[in-house]
């Protein structure tokens, strides 16, 4: 019989924890502002494209239709977007922000750069950008996209 696997010696364990420790935080910085951390996300995509799909926003999210239809849903609850149609498309509904969704985009944002500077604050400038080329060479080995989608 082969030696037993010493999961917590693997990256893939690692990686978990890390993905799990940060996610929380993620949570408690967004809790602070009436925001869950799959809202974010979600305001990420609107805020670089307005008036998106559903369907798109999954896509670009990886995520279930399911869970983006919540994410939105709650999202619209507490008025940072709201569904509408294109006059030229009666087909399809559209996701947009509202004046207070894009609003509280500095709030956001101050929140997310001190989340990030918090998160690498124990990183010197090199092991950031080794981190960042890292992770992006990760995603693109789970996502099957060779790049992230940041111009879209």
């Amino acid at each position: 019989m082969s030696e037993l696997i010493k999961f917590e010696s693997t990256v893939s364990f690692l990686l978990a924890k890390v993905s799990t420790a940060f996610r929380n935080s993620l949570e408690r910085r967004m809790g602070e502002i009436g925001l869950h951390g799959g809202q974010i996300f979600v305001l990420f995509e609107l805020w670089k494209k307005d008036g998106q799909r559903q369907i798109d926003l999954a896509k670009k999210l990886d995520i279930a239709a399911p869970t983006i239809n919540k994410i939105i849903k709650g999202l619209i609850e507490i008025n940072l977007v709201e569904r509408a149609r294109y006059d030229d498309d009666g087909r399809s509904t559209r996701i947009f922000m509202t004046p207070l969704g894009i609003s509280m985009r500095p709030q956001i944002e101050a929140q997310w750069l001190e989340l990030e500077e918090n998160c690498l604050s124990c990183l010197n400038e090199t092991e950031r950008i080794i981190l960042f080329n890292i992770l992006n060479k990760l995603r693109s080995n789970y996502t099957g996209r060779p790049d992230p989608e940041d111009g879209e």
